[in-house]
């Protein structure tokens, strides 16, 4: 009876740990594993350490932590701004390192650069927390670029690593991240997120679901990690992160990432005040069908062009590739205005610039003010890092940047005008310039044959400036129109 008892228990525990075993990775996960045991990954390069050969790592006999589940995260709609969704997120254990105290306290103690950096992050951290959610990863990861590059989403370090998660060149391209003269996937906020939390999650299996190890990994290269992890296996020590030999930064890396998160978990034990970011989207993705100039598009939807830029910073040459994909991130709310604006523009006014090669003696500052530019401009549009010139150098210049005359921009998204009557009440158009009846109506979403039928005029009359349209945008008329409507 007690053999079968003791029987029956052990059967139990095989059947519990085989349950647990399932439950470690999700389907993506495996199929990452599997795509990395094919193809090894190329190390991310620090900005210290050079380029080192790719180690296999196997996993430990000794010492072995059991492999974290992803948390499946915290829905959205329950957290009424950004940080308590973060908040409720965080899953990775804490890093047993007085280095992580020693971190925390030098963001508090710099409360200019906290604030810099919040005010970057509020442009991103919608997105990135959506995404590292949607993949059950902890949130955590969504601070990394905290750590990587101050949530710039345009910084370009010495070591030649660029965007918010700091791809070298090498890597990027393995991920993905394709560059040419008009584009650095690199620079993409959303490419280089997906880009991250792939490497991130090839990482994370690599290392026998150790995020510790996996973040050094980011920083240093998972070949070093795994040698300094077989070093310490031969010499009998432990292979946690902090007792691994790596160089200074990464020995900092992962306590300073621990360390925001500490600050986002007690903002008040820190004497840290948190920017007020919503827990919604900042920019929203637009399909212009073909190539356009980020000026042009900036003052269609009244924004100035550098904020435009700071979503956009894939876009290195000022516009969109010519062969596409043609797509552009804009402010949520800029969304509509951008698609009318598009609509009402010729096809040949998308692109305004021209170019200028670069003559002897000529200065950056000088070529801007013939232009009615300042160098600052100049350099975004050409992707300059200074305002050293070369003779012949070959500089577009983006007109765009000046006052544009097309109707288009001078006509304003107007929808909200739409909204503001009531069901059975009329608003009143004035034309402007450009006006035509099909645009009119796919302004208002009513039909042109209504506009012919509330204004008594005929299809092919031709509009004058200032004439007035009654237009009922919430439904028709509730009596019948019996009287002209008086132009003029």
């Amino acid at each position: 009876m007690d053999c079968k008892r003791i029987k029956n228990q052990v059967l139990s525990v095989v059947f519990l740990l085989a349950a647990a075993g399932c439950a470690t990775t999700s389907p993506e996960t495996d199929q990452t594993a599997k795509d990395s045991a094919s193809t090894p990954a190329a190390p991310f390069v620090s900005k210290e350490d050079s380029p080192a050969p790719v180690a296999t790592v196997k996993p430990r006999a000794e010492n072995t932590r059991p492999v974290a589940t992803f948390d499946d995260g915290a829905a959205s709609a329950n957290h009424s701004d950004i940080w308590s969704r973060i908040r409720a997120g965080f899953s990775i254990k804490p890093l047993d390192s007085p280095l992580v105290e020693r971190e925390a306290r030098w963001f508090a103690n710099n409360p200019e650069y906290m604030q810099r950096m919040m005010e970057r992050a509020s442009l991103y951290l919608y997105y990135i927390v959506e995404e590292v959610e949607k993949r059950g990863m902890p949130m955590e990861i969504a601070l990394l670029p905290a750590v990587e590059s101050a949530y710039k989403a345009n910084a370009y370090s010495r070591a030649r690593a660029s965007g918010l998660w700091q791809f070298m060149p090498a890597t990027g391209r393995l991920y993905g991240l394709k560059a040419n003269w008009w584009y650095d996937g690199r620079r993409d906020v959303q490419a280089s997120t997906q880009a991250a939390l792939n490497y991130l999650e090839k990482l994370y299996n690599d290392f026998d679901g150790d995020w510790h190890l996996a973040l050094a990994a980011y920083n240093a290269g998972e070949g070093k990690v795994g040698r300094m992890i077989k070093y310490n296996e031969r010499k009998g020590k432990s292979t946690d992160y902090q007792y691994l030999k790596l160089k200074r930064e990464t020995q900092h890396y992962v306590p300073k990432l621990m360390a925001m998160a500490s600050i986002v978990a007690d903002p008040d034990k820190y004497g840290v005040k948190l920017a007020d970011i919503p827990n919604e989207p900042y920019f929203t993705r637009v399909e212009t069908g073909s190539q356009v100039d980020l000026g042009v598009v900036a003052k269609l939807v009244d924004l100035p062009v550098s904020d435009l830029h700071l979503i956009n910073p894939g876009f290195t040459r000022w516009a969109t590739h010519p062969d596409g994909p043609h797509y552009l991130l804009v402010p949520a709310d800029k969304k509509e205005a951008l698609l009318e604006g598009l609509s009402n523009m010729p096809e040949e006014e998308r692109i305004q610039w021209q170019h200028h090669a670069v003559k002897r003696g000529e200065t950056l500052s000088e070529i801007g003010r013939r232009y009615a530019l300042d160098a600052e401009t100049l350099r975004t549009a050409n992707n300059l890092r200074s305002n050293l010139l070369r003779v012949g150098q070959d500089l577009l210049i983006p007109i765009s940047a000046r006052p544009l005359t097309v109707a288009a921009v001078r006509t304003t998204y107007r929808s909200t005008e739409a909204h503001t009557a009531k069901r059975g009440e009329n608003i009143v158009h004035r034309v402007r310039r450009g006006d035509t009846l099909s645009s009119i109506a796919r302004r208002y979403n009513v039909l042109v044959n209504q506009l012919i039928k509330w204004n008594f005029i005929k299809a092919n009359d031709i509009l004058r400036l200032g004439q007035k349209l009654k237009i009922w945008p919430n439904g028709s008329p509730t009596a019948a129109i019996e009287t002209p409507v008086p132009n003029g």
